[in-house]
């Protein structure tokens, strides 16, 4: 399929100026239209869209002061504000060229024009245009996406007392600036929750940060959040803006709060009470404006009462506290989510969504989901992979701790197969449902492992 033009109109009274910017302009080529009458703009506005309109300052009513033009330029931008209109004239000066910028046009022509002159300021509209449609349509994508995750929390899917209370928490704290600390078991759905703040935020527009603090190493822990210079250290090729930096204006979300060393904690409670970072290599202190929202897993307050955890700093994070319920407390929940995650990975693998018998969803709901929704996730997208029905009964879905094998057991049997059942059981329920760490960890493939789980029932 090839390319579609770029659009020009051009309005001039002048059938001599048209029909020489025509010729000269379609040969780049653009797909180029004319108009003598600017009586018609609004209606060949009506009917089309333009990438650049070249609009002449000085029509046959008002020879040489441009307020025809200008007359013009106020019309087009209110049927399209954003129009990138170059305004022409003959009787062009600094002054009215200063106006004509100042009423919204994008730049000036000089008539008679240098071809190579109209060409490139043309093309640099165009660019212009382009650029700002871009920008509309990734924008407008933006809105749909923020819409369809909005609905009420994107993935956070419930109904019980416990998720309610979460979904209201959000909605208050949503609407301030105050600084959020998320508490709840792995899997239990911080990271959904801290970025269902951002989105009901008055920061919602700008940009959301996400940082686990839990991967970066004690060396690099200034860098990454604060940024250095080029030459700062051996590693340091460029200039790096860091997290702070980069989340100005918007959100940024610190997850695994509780892993961080007291040195650490002492930084980064500086930086917090000063607003401003200062990147390794200079002495110059930035600003920054951000939401900060904090998550762990860890009993946060028993480790300040053990002063594993400054107290101060933890008064710095925890404006609000919002902790998240095990899926174990929410088992009314299960039904809602396994049918959710049951579309979307039926979808995903272009299957049929199933049918989940009622001994099937009573096994799910007693289940103690030592993972929470991320196991349960794993589980649903596991069972659909490994079932070709669109049936599903409670011997389909395999549960890491369902029917543990007794050690002793083993240890008095020595079954291989015994044995071999329990090590598949010990590592699923320690890497809590997710086949590609299991595997890894007992050195096999995704593959070699389902063989295995399904030869053991598991």
């Amino acid at each position: 399929m090839g390319s579609v033009l770029p659009k020009i109109l051009i309005i001039d009274d002048d059938t001599d100026v048209l029909t020489a910017a025509k010729l000269l302009l379609k040969q780049v080529p653009y797909d180029v239209k004319t108009e003598k009458d600017p009586e018609l703009i609004p209606a060949v506005l009506k009917n089309d869209s333009y990438d650049v309109i070249l609009l002449d300052m000085n029509f046959t009513r008002d020879v040489t002061s441009g307020s025809e033009g200008f007359y013009w330029l106020e019309v087009i931008l209110k049927i399209e504000p954003s129009a990138v209109v170059l305004m022409m004239t003959a009787f062009g000066d600094v002054d009215t060229a200063v106006k004509a910028m100042k009423n919204g046009a994008t730049d000036f022509i000089l008539k008679p024009w240098q071809n190579e002159k109209l060409l490139a300021t043309v093309a640099s509209a165009v660019k212009l245009s382009l650029s700002q449609i871009k920008v509309k349509r990734l924008e407008a994508r933006q809105a749909q996406l923020i819409r369809a995750m909005d609905h009420p929390f994107h993935e956070m899917i419930g109904k019980s007392k416990s998720i309610m209370h979460v979904f209201e928490s959000i909605q208050k704290v949503a609407k301030t600036d105050a600084s959020v600390l998320i508490l709840g078991e792995n899997g239990t759905g911080k990271d959904l929750v801290a970025r269902a703040i951002h989105r009901h935020s008055q920061r919602a527009e700008n940009v959301f940060i996400s940082v686990d603090m839990g991967a970066i190493p004690e060396s690099l822990f200034e860098s990454e959040l604060f940024g250095h210079m080029k030459g700062a250290f051996t590693d340091a090729k460029t200039d790096h803006a860091g997290k702070f930096e980069a989340a100005n204006e918007g959100t940024i979300f610190l997850d695994e709060i509780g892993n961080l060393s007291i040195p650490m904690q002492a930084k980064l409670l500086r930086v917090l009470e000063s607003r401003q970072v200062t990147r390794i290599g200079s002495n110059k202190p930035i600003p920054f404006d951000i939401r900060l929202i904090c998550a762990t897993n860890r009993p946060i307050h028993e480790a300040t009462e053990k002063e594993l955890f400054r107290q101060d700093f933890l008064y710095r994070i925890n404006t609000v506290e919002i902790r998240l319920p095990t899926l174990r407390e929410r088992t009314d929940d299960i039904p809602l989510l396994v049918q959710f995650f049951a579309e979307q990975f039926a979808k995903k693998y272009n299957r049929a969504v199933p049918v989940i018998d009622n001994k099937a969803m009573d096994k799910l709901q007693s289940y103690s989901w030592p993972g929470n929704i991320r196991e349960l996730r794993h589980t649903i997208e596991r069972t659909i992979i490994m079932n070709e029905s669109d049936q599903f009964s409670a011997q389909d879905f395999v549960l890491s701790a369902t029917e543990p094998v007794s050690e002793e057991l083993i240890l008095e049997s020595y079954n291989l197969e015994d044995t071999e059942k329990l090590l598949i059981q010990k590592i699923l329920a320690r890497y809590q449902g997710n086949i590609s760490k299991a595997a890894n960890a007992l050195g096999l493939t995704r593959t070699s492992l389902y063989r295995r789980m399904e030869k053991h029932g598991l």
